[in-house]
């Protein structure tokens, strides 16, 4: 894909503008920042002396750890249809 076809989008995320630029939708772009915004928002408020870097590597802890959590789900799912297909 050439760079024509990629959006680029500025979205907020606690406070700060990034611009983010990428071949999905700019809908799903905005759901993305909304959700690490969502997430960062929700750490600082349990824990409000983090600073702001302490808080992204947090936030960034937390979504692999559920990416990892769905990503294993997913595999043991598609070994249940396997065997089930079988």
């Amino acid at each position: 894909m050439s760079d024509a076809q990629k959006n680029r989008i500025t979205v907020e995320i606690y406070g700060q503008q990034y611009v983010i630029v990428g071949y999905e939708s700019t809908s799903h772009i905005r759901l993305v920042a909304s959700i690490v915004d969502d997430k960062m928002r929700e750490i600082s408020s349990k824990n409000p002396s983090l600073d702001t870097s302490k808080l992204a590597v947090l936030t960034a802890v937390n979504a692999v750890n559920d990416y990892l959590k769905i990503k294993d789900r997913l595999e043991r799912l598609e070994n249940e249809l396997k065997r089930v297909k079988d």
